[in-house]
């Protein structure tokens, strides 16, 4: 393609800038081969002519790739493209992290990000690396994904500036891993793993001029997977900068550790340091910095102990070790003076405060430290001597050993965090994370600098190689014809620096020399290196040197390079810390050779061991610096070679630290260093744009003719369009699934698509001006005839109404005439009639008025009379009432005594505390009061308007007929006229009197008239205030019911997670019993006989100590006490005792008499109740007995099912007279009961009546209190809501210790019972004797039940035996689809039935173990079939049902009211199932939760597929650029398929009977989940950010709501949670240009968090030719304003999707009658008796 061709006029191009490096400019007049200027337009606006010397500037990429997730994907690869496509993601839309390849760039945002919590981790888990945002989470799981996959070794490597992020970069990769993968075996390990952090940052972490929190060593941490979860890890450290040690330049600081103990000086434990201010010590003040803005060192001492602590490092090694970090900084405070000026020697004082705290601290002389620091040993063949040493020499001396003290405490502190890290089962594959150094160039580039330079050099050439490899790879994979790939070789370079007579091994060499220098190396490498290409000599006459790394040529002063290269420490100071009596520093210190040393060993050292180190060999077998770090870095290479490796490249984006502030000069350079550059390059020299074929054909649809259509594959429909649109075949290549572009030729497709879309848009649009042109004139046309018509039909119309006229004025003239006549005529007729009417009326009134006097007469006289007889009636019946209430009074002081008598006794404390549990169900039923009364209020409110009404019409009549009297008024007026003239003519005397009357009655009806207008006003102002004062008061009430209803739902979802919490608890108590049950049963070996006997025993006690408590801690005791307390055997002698007994007795029959004793100690007590109840009763005549079945006890011996011998049969009839006696004594106390209780019945009817009376005087004020009490009732409800908080609390705490005290009996129990078994073994039982204690037994436990009145009670008789039958039948092995026809919830009933007939036995303990068993087995089987919806909905909907019937039969009247009159007659009698409603309202929680979590195991991998990248609407993803990574192929699910799934979990509720209100419910938060899993990933997408996007998912959204419509479930509040993803829709599709329009948008998004909002708004993509991208001041202005709207408050980014609403399950009376029950033969029921 002609190079015309693509610089035309209107492309845009590159220019180089000298300030942004790269600037953009246009082309304003077409290219020609040719031309030696290229004419631009800047972007300013100024015009420049560009010459053109070598060749033309680089072309900009089309917008539809910018923005692009993966640098890759660029059509035109170059280093403006790059560089433009960073910034612009890095400033418009705050996106750090973009893909280059295999490298994933990160940009220092210098500011905390919402975009590394935990819901974010799990996002990315388990998805590809093209699904979401680009992200290192993204890279960790693919890491992670292909170690699974292929058991491979992985390895992500980053590297970077000082301040780049590495180290941050690189701890968010370490807790990834972490979370994703878990810990194995050891459950500190992550932690332990986390922890490592702050402790290498502690010690390896400085604060530097670019950073502060640079790290000065470099780190490969490799963490160990086994089964893929975390076992350990290790790290490995290379160079240490330990001259930071010693020296810091200006701004810099030591490392952190320093500061971090000098902050923490007053700490008690640190006050034997001698430590004081940073700025006090040499070694920490040298940069005049000792305080950084973003650190607190005290702080982060606190976090390094406790991650010491965490990692096994004991407090006392710690302070061991703080101890010798503070003598380094008191060696450097050591003061070293010169003897004489010419420096010869020097000397310390022994005052030194210095010197004497580094020896009391390291424990060594202080004169031997003054000797060696001063002098040097020299030993020659036969003698030795000292060598005095200037003060420079001696300061040197001192510097160095602090370096090497360091260097050891760093190497010690390393190999402790490897050993708490270190796995004892190994691992099979693993992860390293390596946070090594980045190419460094500074002014002045010593030893450190080199080396790091280098080990950079090695990581390029394994980069280049590994890049070269992928490349090849994929053009193999399809099958692409590939050629040589020239890439930059590094290899000359490495030879250079490593190679034999390299530049390492000339200055070992001179390292060895006794009289080496840095001059003499230098001069060295010139003679050596100066024909290399990539060494120089710098002009300047200094001891320096250059070599061109692959990022640029670096000068190095040789100075000092010698020195760091050797690392000599003073050996006789290093003799001196080996003879140390701290023992960690002695470790520090071992001699090669040595082996470990112990620590405990601190005693003092021989003197002769400081001479060992003396000789002259030790120093020439110590390696250098340089030969260790060559050795590492090798073996580094072999671990990263042996690994799959993935780069991340840190970019630090201004020097100044300032967030979101991109300087373009120092991007490049770091782009340069860090190879991105260089991938780019390597992909450009092939076909770098590599697109599938169906993403060719989404975005270049328009390009491909009808013809090519015909193709039979997308790949050869491919390949005739680019033969026909590219013309040139070494343009492209078609594989086997890509098509794969050269560079360039992506951005020549995306100009023909605009010019095909452009002259598309122009046709329509001339079609479309036409269209509307003809349009135009048809309305003008149609217009103009529609004039016409409409003024000739005007003069039509004129004509007619000028003939009308003249017809209607005749007609009015004649009508007028006639009108006159007879009005005359009327008026005299008129006058005559009034006259005599008020004639006539004036005789009826005064008739009238005589008769009103009389009758008024009468009824005063009536009044009087009943006045006189209600006052006598009244005087009467007020002493008889004062008689009643002395009597009375009297009645009650007398049972107020009795009561009190009763309140102290135990009974009376169960009483009060038995309705306990009904309180709470009581607060439900008044809160349903409350809204009976807001309803009753508002319909008392309709009817005041309704009155008000009426009383605004009547008064409307009543002025009406005022109106009607101030016309009659008018026409007296015309009379008094008349009359004055025919008093003037005639009868003067006579009418005088009459008009008088007559005047009067006019005045008395003006009178009345004001005053019924006053009474008005009045009345309207009253209703008025009464409907201002019922609106408030209903206002109130409503706020009222609002608050205890938020606070009832609180208080639910407490009790919810109280619930949810101890499920967790009881699986795992289930587990740890499951556990301990296996280790018993192997490990005990059992016969037969005893293994039956154990399980029968541990069957008993389950069921026991899982059965719920009564009502309350006595009636536990109480229960307790029935359960274990053995039956009376009657009196037995104590020789018979002794008899059976003796001195030779085993520990088992002792075990058995202890029980005997305790057995006659309870019998005595029974004995000796009896006597008192007789002697109490001696008086009264004895009642009729009943026997009590829910008091019985039962033998232990029998309870255990321990066979008897023949010896015991006289004793078993001793315990039979016992048991009777017993029966009578029970039958008393309830024959006592009752009477109490029905005397008490008796005394409550009694004041019922009072109260009735009491209410009936006072009527006349119900309203207002009926007004008062529901105000104090709503205040007393929430004080009873606090009281019953505070009960529930202490009957908690009461439970808990009646429950260890039965674990503990329990435990007791289980050993007497052991101990009994074997000595039951030992003895030999006899056939009938084991018989007739088998029917004992039987005898026992069958019930005694009162006779059956009816043909039907509705209830299925069993007995104690039948209960695990009953539990395997209708739960454990119950399959609905067995009993066809049946009932959903027919368990539910069974059980009921069963309960029923406990219930009416008044054996409480038999109906309470059932539906214990019941629980427990329900929780079985749902531990079994925890991923079965349909059977956690059974016995969801089974376990509502029950706890609805206990209800409904139960005592609590609230739910009587839907109840039948046969209902009613089948209500529970004797047992209270409070406790049980609880325990079932528990267990329906738990089911509840567990149908959430299974559903949502169904619907979390189908939600993202079907709601975002399911394409219902086809067509509208091509508008979209293929520029992002995402995965291939169709998505795996589709909107149907979410919807059928969500349809059939709805039917499965439906079908197994559930209420519609939980079945609401649970789609609510179904569809909460997939509300916020979809949010999330559209936040988390930036390709799903788009307008055509939106108008998917608004699609989505709408078939969800039909499909809640259809479906009936509109008001089950799912909706609302629908409305985050549907504004996020419309946030997608509404116009983001203006200030209106922020506006707008702001307040659109009331739902979405602020944080949300700006995030989508920074990943909008907009389509191409249709939209421009939104501008940053846009996305200013609307976070500002949404800022101020919400106030600052912290808002989320992503949505929690593991919250769980808290449930309400509502009451449902069942309509069936419990005798019309049918149970199908098919459930093997046949065993129960139908009653």
């Amino acid at each position: 393609m002609a190079a015309g061709d693509l610089y035309v006029q209107g492309a845009r191009v590159w220019i180089p800038d000298c300030v942004e490096v790269w600037r953009m400019a246009e082309i304003t007049r077409g290219y020609k081969e040719g031309d030696t200027i290229l004419h631009l337009r800047l972007e300013d606006g100024s015009a420049l002519a560009y010459p053109i010397e070598f060749q033309l500037p680089p072309l900009c990429n089309p917008d539809c790739l910018s923005g692009a997730d993966d640098l890759v994907a660029l059509s035109y690869l170059h280093e403006p493209a790059v560089l433009h496509s960073l910034r612009q993601r890095f400033l418009e839309g705050n996106a750090i992290y973009t893909y280059c390849g295999i490298i994933l760039v990160a940009i220092n945002p210098y500011k905390p990000l919402p975009i590394y919590e935990e819901e974010v981790i799990y996002a990315y888990s388990g998805r590809e690396i093209g699904d979401m945002d680009p992200h290192i989470f993204a890279l960790a799981e693919e890491a992670y994904k292909q170690m699974v996959r292929f058991g491979k070794n992985q390895s992500l490597i980053i590297s970077g500036e000082s301040g780049a992020g590495k180290t941050v970069s690189a701890k968010y990769a370490m807790r990834y891993f972490t979370t994703v993968g878990g810990c194995l075996g050891d459950s500190s390990m992550e932690e332990k793993v986390l922890a490592s952090s702050p402790v290498m940052e502690a010690f390896g972490n400085a604060k530097t001029t670019r950073n502060d929190n640079s790290s000065r060593f470099g780190k490969y941490i490799e963490i160990g997977f086994s089964q893929a979860h975390v076992t350990g890890a290790t790290i490995k450290t290379y160079l240490l900068e330990k001259s930071r040690v010693t020296f810091q330049a200006k701004a810099e600081r030591n490392y952190h550790i320093f500061y971090q103990l000098c902050a923490s000086a007053t700490l008690p434990e640190l006050q034997g340091l001698g430590l004081r201010g940073a700025e006090s010590f040499h070694y920490t003040c040298q940069g005049q910095c000792t305080a950084a803005q973003s650190t607190d060192d005290a702080a982060d001492l606190d976090s390094t102990r406790h991650a010491f602590s965490l990692l096994g490092v004991p407090e006392a090694d710690q302070l061991e070790l703080f101890s010798i970090l503070a003598a380094i900084l008191h060696l450097g405070n050591i003061v070293v003076r010169g003897r004489d000026r010419r420096g010869d020697g020097c000397f310390v004082e022994p005052a030194d405060e210095a010197l004497g705290l580094f020896c009391t601290l390291l424990g060594i002389e202080a004169s031997q430290v003054m000797r060696w620091l001063c002098h040097r040993k020299l030993v020659t063949a036969g003698e030795t001597y000292l060598k005095p040493l200037s003060r420079q020499q001696a300061l040197d001396s001192r510097d160095a050993l602090a370096k090497h003290m360091y260097g050891q405490v760093f190497r010690w502190m390393v190999s402790r965090v490897n050993r708490a890290l270190r796995s004892v089962e190994g691992h099979h594959t693993s992860i390293g994370i390596l946070d090594i150094y980045g190419f460094e160039m500074f002014e002045l580039n010593s030893f450190e600098q080199f080396c790091i330079n280098y080990a950079n050099e090695k990581l390029q050439q394994l980069f280049n190689t590994y890049v070269f490899k992928l490349e090849q790879e994929e053009y193999v994979t399809e099958e692409i014809p590939w050629v040589f790939i020239d890439f930059c070789d590094n290899q000359p370079c490495i030879e250079l620096i490593e190679g034999r007579l390299g530049i390492l091994d000339l200055l070992n060499e001179e390292c060895k020399m006794p009289q080496g220098s840095d001059g003499s190396w230098a001069q060295k490498l010139y003679q050596t290196h100066l024909s290399s290409s990539h060494f120089q000599k710098p002009k300047r006459p200094t001891d320096a040197f250059v070599v061109c790394h692959f990022a640029g040529k670096v000068e190095y002063q040789c100075d000092g390079f010698v020195e760091k290269n050797r690392d000599a420490v003073p050996e006789e100071l290093v003799g001196l810390l080996r003879a140390s009596k701290s023992a960690l520093l002695a470790e520090l210190f071992l001699e090669e050779g040595d082996g470990p040393m112990s620590r405990r060993s601190s005693g003092p050292r021989m003197a002769g061991r400081t001479s060992r180190r003396s000789l002259p060999g030790s120093q020439k077998s110590k390696k250098s610096i340089s030969s260790q770090f060559k050795a590492s870095l090798n073996r580094l290479m072999e671990v990263l070679g042996s690994t799959t490796p993935h780069y991340i490249r840190c970019i630090k984006p201004n020097d100044g630290k300032q967030p979101f502030v991109f300087d373009s000069r120092r991007a490049v350079e770091q782009l340069r260093a860090c190879g991105v550059l260089e991938t780019i390059r390597i992909s450009a020299s092939g076909y770098p744009s590599r697109w599938t074929y169906q993403e060719f054909l989404e975005r270049y649809r328009a390009l491909v003719s009808t013809e090519e259509l015909m193709g039979t594959t997308e790949k050869q429909i491919c390949s005739l369009a680019l033969e026909r649109l590219l013309q040139d075949p070494s343009k492209y290549q078609c594989g086997k699934s890509k098509v794969f572009f050269r560079a360039g030729q992506v951005a020549y497709l995306e100009e023909l698509r605009y010019r095909r879309l452009r002259a598309a848009c122009t046709l329509l649009q001339r079609h479309l001006r036409g269209w509307l042109a003809r349009r135009r004139f048809g309305r003008a046309r149609a217009a103009a005839v529609c004039l016409q018509r409409h003024a000739r039909g005007m003069l039509a119309r004129r004509f007619t109404r000028m003939l009308r006229r003249t017809r209607a004025a005749v007609m009015l003239q004649k009508t007028l005439r006639m009108v006159l006549a007879r009005r005359s005529y009327l008026r005299t007729r008129q006058a005559v009639v009034t006259i005599q009417a008020f004639a006539r009326g004036m005789f009826a009134r005064r008739l009238y008025r005589q008769m009103v006097r009389h009758q008024k007469a009468v009824v005063i006289q009536a009044a009087v009379r009943g006045w006189l007889a209600r006052t006598r009636y009244a005087r009467l019946r007020g002493a008889i009432i004062y008689l009643q209430c002395c009597y009375r009074r009297v009645r009650a002081c007398r049972q107020l005594r009795q009561l009190r008598v009763e309140a102290r006794s135990v009974e009376h404390y169960k009483q009060l505390h038995k309705g306990m549990e009904i309180k709470v169900i009581q607060l439900q039923c008044r809160l349903d009061e409350q809204a009976q009364e807001k309803q009753r209020l508002v319909e008392q409110l309709s009817g005041l308007n309704a009155a008000h009404a009426e009383e605004v019409q009547r008064l409307r009549a009543e002025m009406q007929q005022l109106r009607e009297d101030a016309a009659r008024d008018a026409q007296v007026q015309q009379l008094q006229e008349r009359l004055a003239e025919l008093e003037r003519h005639s009868v003067k005397s006579c009418l005088a009197q009459e008009v008088e009357e007559l005047r009067q009655r006019l005045v008395e009806v003006e009178a009345t008239k004001l005053q019924l207008g006053e009474e008005r006003d009045a009345l309207i102002q009253r209703v008025l205030e009464q409907s201002q004062d019922l609106k408030e008061q209903h206002q109130r009430a409503a706020r009222e019911s609002q608050g205890l209803l938020q606070e009832l739902e609180e208080e639910r979802a407490r009790y919810q997670s109280l619930v949810q919490e101890y499920t967790r608890l009881e699986q795992g108590y289930e587990n740890l019993r499951d556990e301990v049950a296996f280790h018993r049963q192997s490990t005990l070996r059992r016969s037969p006989s005893t293994e039956s006997f154990l399980g029968s025993e541990s069957s008993y006690l389950s069921s026991m100590s899982t059965a719920p408590s009564r009502d309350g801690s006595d009636q536990q005791a109480e229960g307790l006490e029935e359960r274990w307390q053995p039956v009376p055997e009657g009196p037995q002698p104590s020789g018979e005792v002794l008899l059976n007994g003796g001195v030779g007795q085993d520990p088992f029959e002792k075990a058995y008499l202890l029980l005997l004793g305790q057995f006659n100690t309870v019998s005595e007590e029974l004995a000796r109740t009896r006597e008192e109840l007789r002697r109490s009763k001696a008086s009264t005549e004895p009642e009729e007995r009943k026997p009590l079945d829910f008091l019985k006890r039962r033998n232990i011996a029998e309870m255990l099912g321990l066979g008897r011998s023949p010896e015991k049969v006289a004793v078993d009839d001793d315990l039979k007279h016992a048991y009777d006696a017993v029966q009578v004594a029970n039958r008393l106390l309830a024959s006592q009961l009752r009477e109490e209780k029905q005397q008490h019945e008796e005394e409550v009817e009694g004041l019922h009546l009072d109260i009735c009376s009491l209410k009936q005087l006072s009527q006349q004020q119900a309203a207002l209190i009926q007004d008062l009490q529901r105000h104090q009732g709503q205040e007393g409800l929430q004080h009873h809501v606090l009281r019953l908080k505070e009960e529930n609390w202490e009957l908690t705490q009461k439970l808990e210790k009646q429950e260890r005290a039965t674990q503990k009996l329990q435990k007791q129990l289980r050993a007497y019972a052991k101990q009994i078994q074997e000595l039951t073994v030992k003895r030999e039982a006899t056939g009938p004797a084991q018989e007739l204690a088998a029917s004992a037994v039987v005898l026992s436990r069958s019930p005694m039940v009162p006779p059956l009145t009816g043909l039907s009670q509705a209830m299925l008789a069993w007995r104690m035996e039948d209960e695990g039958r009953i539990i395997k039948a209708v739960i454990t092995d119950y399959k609905p689809q067995s009993s066809p026809g049946a009932l959903p919830d027919l368990p539910a009933y069974v059980l009921f039935l069963c309960f029923r007939h406990a219930d009416h036995c008044c054996d409480e303990a038999r109906a309470r173990s059932l539906l214990d068993a019941a629980i427990d087995a329900i929780k079985r089987v749902m531990k079994k079939h925890s991923d079965d919806f349909d059977m956690v909905a059974l016995w969801l909907a089974n376990t509502c049902r029950l706890l609805n019937c206990l209800r409904q039969y139960g005592q609590d009247e609230s739910y009587w009211q839907g109840n039948t009159a046969r209902q009613n007659q089948h209500r529970l009698q004797n047992v209270d199932p409070q406790s049980s409603c609880r325990s079932l309202g528990a267990l329906a929680v738990q089911l509840y939760q567990q149908l959430i979590r299974t559903a949502e195991k169904s619907l979390k991998p189908m939600i993202v597929a079907a709601m975002l990248e399911s394409e219902p609407i086809q067509g509208l993803s091509s508008s979209c650029p293929p520029g992002h990574r995402r995965s291939l192929g169709a998505p795996a699910h589709t909107l149907p398929e979410l919807l059928q799934q969500l349809g059939s979990f709805h039917a499965a509720l439906d079908r197994h009977g559930l209420a519609p209100s939980v079945g609401h419910q649970a789609l609510r938060q179904l569809l909460f989940l997939v509300s916020g899993t979809t949010l999330n990933y559209l936040l988390l997408r930036k390709d799903t950010c788009s307008w055509s996007r939106g108008i998917q998912l608004r699609y989505n959204i709408s078939q969800l709501e039909q499909w809640l419509r259809a479906e009936g479930l509109q008001q089950s509040g799912a909706r609302e949670v629908l409305e985050p993803l549907v504004q996020a829709a419309q946030l997608l599709q509404v116009k983001k240009v203006t200030e209106e329009d922020a506006g707008a948008l702001c307040s659109l998004c009331t739902v979405l968090s602020p944080q949300q909002v700006v995030k989508i708004l920074r990943a909008y993509t907009p389509a191409v030719g249709l939209e421009e991208r939104i501008s940053p001041n846009f996305i200013s202005s609307v976070e500002k304003r949404l800022q101020d709207q919400y106030g600052g408050e912290p808002s989320h980014l992503l949505v929690d999707t593991s919250h769980l609403f808290p449930v309400h399950l509502p009451f449902t009376a069942s309509p069936l009658h419990l005798d019309e029950l049918r149970i199908p033969d098919a459930l093997n029921l046949a065993f129960l008796v139908r009653l």
